[in-house]
C-alpha cells in the first residue's frame, strides 16, 4: 500500500534504469559535460559572425560550412563504426573535435576577425561530429538491454537538451558581463576545458568491436549496402523525411541574433532564445515516463512534428521575450518527443551490423537538416525579413508533415514490436567483446 502514491509519478518520471549499467553511465556523464561545453561554442560562433558581418545570411552560411562535411563524413563515419572498434573511432573523432574548438579559441585571442576562419573551423568540427555522433549512438544498444534502448535514448536526449539550456544561458551572462573581445575567448575556453570530461569517459569504455560473424569493410560498397537496406525500409525513410521537413523548414536558430538585437535589445536575450527550445525539451524529457508505453510510435512522431512546426510559427509573432521563450519551449517539448521516437524506431528496426551506417544517415539528416534550416532562415530573412522567415517556416513545415503522413501512411501505421522479457538483470550490459 505504501507504494501506491508513487505509481503515478513512476508512470511519468524519466526512466533512470539505464544508468545502472556502468559503461553507459560513464558515457552518459561524459557526453553531458562535453555537450554543455559545446554549447558555449555553438552560441559564440553565430554571435561572433553576426558581429563581424551584421548579416543573418553569413550566420546561415555557417550551416553550409557544417553541412558539406556532414554529407561526406557522416556516411563514411557510419561505415567505419560498423567496420572497426567503435571505442577507438570515438576517441579519434573526439580529438579532431577538440582541435576545432582550439582553433576558435586561438582566432578569438588573436582577434583576427575573419568570418572565413569561422567557416573553416565550423567545417572541422562538423567532420568530427559526423564520425563521433553515429558511432556514439550505435554503441548504446551494445551497452544496455534492448528493452531499455528507448529509455537510454530519452536520458541522452534530455541531458543533451539540458546542456542546450544551461550553455546558452551561461554564454548570455558572459556576453552581458564583458565586451565581445573578452567574452568570446572565455566561451571557447570553457568548451575546450569541459571537453576533457567527455574524452575521459570515452577512454573508459570497453572495446566494442564489430559484432561476431559480421565482417564489414568501410568502403563505398559498405555505404551502398546501408542505402540498399534503407531503400527497402519505408518506415525509416519516412521518419528521415519528416525530420528533414521539421528541421530545414521550421528551424529558426539563424534568426536568433537578429531577433534578439532588433526586438529585445541584444545582450542576454540571445542566450534565452538559444536556450528556449531546449528548456522545453528538458521538461518534456523529465516527464517522459509515458514514452516507453506508446505502441503507435509512427503516429506519435508525426503528431510531434506537426506540433513543433505550428508552435514555431506562433513564436514568430511574439514581441515579448518571455512569450517567445515560452512558446519555443513548448515547441522544444514536441521536438524531444519526435527525436526519441525517431531514434528508437531506427535502433530497434535495424540489425547491429548496419546500425553504424544507418546512424550515419541519421546524423546527416538530424544534424544536416538544421544546417540547411540555418541557410533557409538566413536567406528568407534577407528577402522578406526575420518575422516572415520565422513564422512562415513553422507553419509550412506543419502543413508538409501532415501532407506526408496522408500521402504515405506507412509511418503512421508503424507500431513498436511487442516487448519481450529480457532474461538478464536490467543492469547487465550486453556482451560487447568475444575476446578474453
Amino acid at each position: 500500500m505504501t507504494d501506491a502514491p508513487d505509481k503515478p509519478r513512476r508512470r511519468w518520471a524519466i526512466d533512470l534504469r539505464p544508468l545502472a549499467t556502468p559503461s553507459y553511465r560513464r558515457m552518459w556523464l561524459g557526453t553531458a559535460f562535453s555537450n554543455y561545453g559545446y554549447q558555449f561554442t555553438a552560441v559564440a560562433v553565430p554571435v561572433e559572425m553576426y558581429a563581424l558581418t551584421e548579416k543573418s545570411l553569413w550566420v546561415g552560411l555557417l550551416g553550409i560550412a557544417a553541412l558539406v562535411p556532414l554529407l561526406v563524413f557522416g556516411l563514411w563515419g557510419g561505415a567505419l563504426a560498423d567496420a572497426m572498434d567503435r571505442r577507438r573511432l570515438l576517441i579519434a573523432g573526439s580529438l579532431v573535435m577538440w582541435l576545432g574548438t582550439l582553433g576558435f579559441l586561438v582566432q578569438s585571442l588573436a582577434q583576427w576577425d575573419n568570418p572565413w576562419l569561422l567557416l573553416v573551423f565550423t567545417a572541422v568540427q562538423s567532420c568530427a561530429f559526423a564520425v563521433t555522433n553515429p558511432t556514439r549512438n550505435a554503441i548504446i544498444p551494445r551497452l544496455v538491454p534492448a528493452n531499455l534502448v528507448p529509455s537510454a535514448n530519452t536520458l541522452s536526449f534530455t541531458t543533451g537538451e539540458a546542456a542546450v539550456v544551461l550553455g546558452p544561458l551561461s554564454v548570455g551572462v558572459i556576453l552581458a558581463s564583458w565586451d565581445l573581445h573578452t567574452a568570446l575567448p572565455i566561451a571557447y575556453g570553457v568548451d575546450a576545458l569541459l571537453f576533457t570530461v567527455g574524452l575521459w569517459s570515452t577512454l573508459r569504455l570497453p572495446p566494442i568491436p564489430p559484432a561476431a560473424g559480421q565482417a564489414v569493410t568501410a568502403g563505398l560498397r559498405s555505404v551502398v549496402e546501408g542505402f540498399r537496406y534503407l531503400a527497402g525500409a519505408p518506415v525509416l525513410l519516412l521518419s528521415f523525411a519528416i525530420d528533414i521537413i521539421a528541421m530545414t523548414i521550421a528551424m529558426p536558430r539563424a534568426l536568433f541574433p537578429e531577433i534578439s538585437a532588433e526586438r529585445f535589445g541584444g545582450g542576454a536575450a540571445v542566450g534565452w532564445l538559444f536556450s528556449a527550445i531546449a528548456i522545453g525539451s528538458v521538461l518534456g524529457g523529465l516527464t517522459s515516463g509515458w514514452i516507453g508505453r506508446v505502441r503507435r510510435q509512427g503516429l506519435a512522431l508525426v503528431g510531434a512534428v506537426v506540433a513543433w512546426g505550428a508552435l514555431v510559427g506562433l513564436a514568430g509573432f511574439a514581441h515579448s521575450l518571455w512569450l517567445m521563450v515560452v512558446v519555443l519551449a513548448l515547441a522544444g517539448a514536441a521536438d524531444l518527443v519526435s527525436a526519441v521516437f525517431r531514434h528508437s524506431i531506427l535502433l530497434v528496426y535495424a540489425p547491429d551490423h548496419l546500425r553504424g551506417r544507418l546512424q550515419g544517415v541519421m546524423t546527416v539528416v538530424v544534424a544536416g537538416g538544421p544546417r540547411l534550416g540555418d541557410l533557409r532562415a538566413g536567406g528568407t530573412a534577407a528577402i522578406w525579413g526575420a518575422g516572415v522567415a520565422f513564422s512562415g517556416g513553422g507553419f509550412v513545415a506543419a502543413g508538409l508533415a501532415i501532407a506526408l503522413a496522408l500521402v504515405f501512411p506507412a509511418l503512421t501505421r508503424y507500431r513498436s514490436p511487442d516487448p519481450e522479457p529480457d532474461p538478464r538483470p536490467a543492469a547487465a550490459p550486453e556482451p560487447i567483446s568475444s575476446g578474453p
